[in-house]
């Protein structure tokens, strides 16, 4: 009997090479960028010393613990003050273990995620034409590429309720202490307390309250779907009341009004999507009596902390806002002169001010076609979790109605705010993508 060969179709053949080319190039980007943050900020044995011991303390729980890894680095993506934060070395190093293990494997999601995060990346590197700070470039490329990495890995790794719920889990706990401690950090003056207030407003340990308030927003939601339909996590429903009334007095204290419309329009669209589901009329209401629950609460916590002032301040058009305006403004002109874009990381160079709107970054930085690609895929990922909420199709546990809401909200937040490096906001989409993912196209739970 004659033996046919298995042929290797050139499809076969892209699908098992270009996950290793990826692999391959993310680790010479990362280390060209480990390389010139330590040239440029040369650190201290202490911090050497703690580098040395997450690295090596993730490595081991990767290789001997690895679901305990998983929840560490979810929990410590409440953690990112500097780059590469805490979180990043655990996610890498899980990154790493699971591609040589066979854990990550990226046949198990749909093509569209692979192709626009793809074509993005593509329009990053090709705007490397135009940099003026190669090695800010590189920086900033290399932590697009980890985050987008990051994504597709968790994307492809959310196989079942058990990972879905660990994963959401440590992601609810982590926003909870942080808001927590935030806003006690605002009305109680604890040892070390200016360390998650240092400017005044509740900012955790990020950098910026209007990265801070925005990392809540998801974690709320998904407590306010699992109070009216328990499916992921066992806790008391008076628990997760609590839990929410906390997520959302962080987002308040936040003063951010970027996060405060993050979580209006994550809510409007939640309760849109309960509006149409069985039971819609129920659902829709308890939802609403939720909510107003939650905002007389937060208005008497307002008033008898006497905070009502500066939030009538933070509610009105900031002196700085005229500056952020122009600087966006400087994007379409930027976009004329230079058809593939700036370069990555090049928008504060030339306008000496941060970019505070994700699509006016993409503009400056990859010009029309990388905004172009950038929205179809923030789009794109807006229509699969539509999809989802509309085949009441949950991310094993994970609402559909949540994620949807969470992820209205980050596309109107992207306006105001920088958004492509927020962790979170990739770890919302890797559930997105995760859930359309399934096989099945409904769960008994769903309702």
């Amino acid at each position: 009997m004659v033996e046919v060969a298995a042929v290797r179709t050139p499809r076969v053949v892209a699908r098992e090479t270009l996950p290793r080319l990826a692999a391959v190039f993310g680790l010479a980007v990362f280390a060209l960028t480990l390389t010139h943050f330590l040239s440029r900020h040369p650190p201290s044995l202490l911090i050497i010393f703690g580098f040395a011991v997450v690295l090596l303390g993730s490595l081991a729980l990767a290789i001997f613990a690895y679901d305990a890894a998983v929840a560490v680095g979810v929990l410590l993506l409440a953690a990112v003050r500097f780059q590469p934060a805490p979180t990043d070395i655990v996610f890498a190093v899980l990154m790493v273990v699971a591609y040589v293990t066979g854990r990550f494997s990226l046949r198990r999601l749909t093509a569209g995620p692979l192709l626009l995060t793809g074509t993005f990346l593509a329009f990053n590197l090709v705007s490397m034409l135009a940099v003026r700070d190669e090695l800010r470039a590189v920086q900033f490329l290399g932590i697009t590429l980890y985050v987008l990495i990051f994504a597709l890995w968790l994307a492809s790794s959310v196989t079942d309720s058990s990972i879905a719920r660990r994963i959401t889990k440590w992601y609810v706990i982590g926003a909870v202490v942080s808001a927590l401690l935030s806003t006690l950090a605002l009305l109680v003056p604890f040892p070390g307390h200016d360390l998650f207030t240092r400017i005044g407003r509740a900012e955790g340990l990020f950098k910026d309250p209007n990265v801070f308030g925005p990392f809540l927003v998801p974690a709320a939601l998904i407590m306010l779907e699992e109070i009216l339909t328990p499916r992921l996590l066992s806790w008391r429903r008076s628990t997760k009341m609590l839990l929410f009334l906390i997520l959302a007095l962080g987002v308040l204290f936040s003063y951010s009004r970027a996060a405060w419309l993050n979580l209006v329009v994550g809510l409007l669209a939640m309760v849109v999507v309960l509006s149409f589901r069985r039971g819609a009329g129920r659902s829709a209401s308890r939802a609403v009596a939720l909510v107003l629950v939650a905002c007389v609460a937060l208005g008497a916590v307002v008033t008898f902390t006497g905070s009502l002032s500066f939030l009538e301040q933070r509610a009105r058009v900031q002196t700085y806002d005229s500056g952020r305006f122009a600087g966006q403004d400087e994007s379409l002109k930027w976009a004329v002169r230079y058809p593939v874009g700036i370069g990555p990381g090049q928008y504060e160079t030339r306008a000496h001010i941060a970019a505070h709107s994700l699509y006016a970054r993409a503009l400056a930085e990859e010009g029309i076609p990388g905004l172009i690609a950038l929205l179809v895929l923030m789009l794109g990922t807006l229509g699969w979790a539509g999809q989802n909420a509309i085949l009441g199709r949950d991310t094993y546990g994970v609402g559909s109605a949540a994620l949807l809401g969470a992820w209205c909200g980050v596309l109107a937040n992207s306006f105001f705010v920088d958004t492509l490096h927020w962790r979170h906001l990739w770890l919302l989409a890797a559930l997105i993508w995760a859930g359309s993912a399934r096989r099945d196209s409904r769960s008994p739970a769903s309702g």
